[in-house]
């Protein structure tokens, strides 16, 4: 094993959680949420505590600085809400670069005498703009600077679905990575065939939106304004429906067996469903199609629909598009002969498609890859093969780790080709 492979280093910035880690860490790296909370000023309290005043916070410690939920809003900070962060954000890069000093500061082997710095590979929505690579390497060299040691040696940048891709040895593929920002679907054919990539405008986020109405309109307004409560919620109360009219149905006829108290560990609160049960569907079904007649009442409230997708500044991709469709779009983008192959291995890979069907409700709930197989053989595609990622969340991380082992070290970064190692220590 090569200098290099002894310290490959992967970080993938999700729109929810930041997943980071050295090659030795094997199948599951470290994860935390790719935020910062930037804490008001304080003349007493850092000093009483002998605690170093911290102009914005990352990791577990966010929890002990939050205040009011009225701060949340401007002080709670999530930098990749849609995957891509603005060149002129600095708020959002400066917790970038905090999530990614507190990832190599965790495994930065200081007794090490040969160490010389991680090789990192980093991954990036699909979608990201040049400036993203340029300021992603630019953090990298920052933080070596500020910490006066070698945390980094090299680093090397690849989109999110080709890591995707990588880690399950596909060559040819449709990889569907979606996350709590937003939803891309990228055909593969030896590397990405980027001219047609859709970046839906659709995630996690917009479950959560959903949910936070549902839990409005059942008289928890306080709770629906929490993001991480309304997180929490729809991982454990949302259900993926099999067919959405059928479900609704059946949770109407027998409300008792679909109702649910969800209660927060370590707390007082718990919210019940009880008539309103069959609501639970809404917040699965609501990624896969939200142009469902159902939605329309929501939509005449005011909720708000999610953004259309704009394709070279000339196509659109309607918000209310169902992924069935999207995906069909973005497939009929790449030659007719390779089109079969890529509805024959379709890889899901993201939080956002981490459904759990309780074996109670079999007949009503689905997973993912159940949901996506019947929406395309509704529109006519044949001999559809959809799978689950092997461990959704970690799938990017992970290829990156076998992406950074078998990428040459001598390859320097080109800017036309987008692949290389950039070299950070002499």
């Amino acid at each position: 094993m090569s200098v290099k492979d002894a310290f490959v280093y992967g970080e993938d910035y999700g729109t929810s959680k930041f997943k980071f880690g050295p090659v030795f860490l094997h199948e599951k790296p470290e994860m935390i949420d790719n935020r910062g909370y930037f804490p008001s000023p304080s003349q007493l309290l850092p000093h009483m505590m002998e605690e170093e005043v911290k102009e914005v916070v990352v990791g577990e410690e966010v929890q002990k600085y939050l205040e009011t939920i009225e701060d949340l809003s401007t002080k709670l900070i999530y930098p990749m809400r849609k995957g891509v962060v603005r060149k002129d954000d600095k708020k959002a890069w400066k917790v970038i670069k905090e999530i990614t000093k507190y990832g190599l500061l965790k495994f930065f082997p200081k007794r090490m005498k040969e160490f010389n710095g991680f090789y990192v590979v980093s991954s990036l929505a699909a979608q990201s703009p040049r400036y993203m690579y340029e300021r992603i390497f630019e953090v990298h060299k920052e933080i070596n600077e500020e910490e006066n040691v070698p945390l980094v040696n090299s680093i090397t940048i690849i989109p999110q679905p080709l890591a995707v891709a990588i880690s399950h040895k596909a060559v040819t593929c449709t990889v569907i990575e979606s996350g709590h920002g937003n939803t891309q679907i990228t055909p593969v054919s030896r590397g990405l065939i980027r001219g047609a990539i859709i970046a839906l405008n659709r995630g996690g986020s917009d479950a959560n939106a959903i949910t936070a109405q549902i839990l409005k309109d059942i008289g928890y307004s306080d709770l629906a304004r929490e993001e991480k409560f309304v997180t929490l919620f729809k991982e454990e109360v949302g259900l993926l429906p099999l067919d959405l009219n059928m479900a609704i149905d059946k949770a109407k006829r027998n409300p008792e067996r679909f109702g649910v108290i969800f209660k927060v560990p370590g707390t007082s609160i718990e919210v019940e469903l009880k008539e309103d049960s069959w609501q639970r569907f809404l917040i699965g079904e609501y990624i896969f199609n939200p142009q469902h007649e159902i939605f329309e009442s929501y939509y005449q409230r005011g909720f708000t629909k999610p953004r259309d997708t704009y394709i070279a500044g000339e196509e659109v991709i309607p918000g209310l598009a169902s992924l069935s469709e999207v995906i069909i779009k973005s497939v009929e983008k790449c030659p007719t002969e390779i089109q079969p192959m890529l509805y024959r291995d379709i890889i899901l890979s993201g939080g956002n498609f981490l459904w759990r069907v309780p074996l109670s409700m079999v007949d009503v709930a689905t997973n993912s890859q159940t949901k996506i197989k019947l929406m395309l053989e509704e529109k006519g595609i044949p001999d559809v093969i959809v799978r689950a990622a092997e461990n959704p969340q970690y799938s990017v991380w992970r290829g990156a780790i076998v992406y950074g082992l078998s990428f040459p070290e001598e390859v320097e970064w080109n800017w036309e080709k987008m692949e290389g190692w950039l070299k950070l220590i002499n």
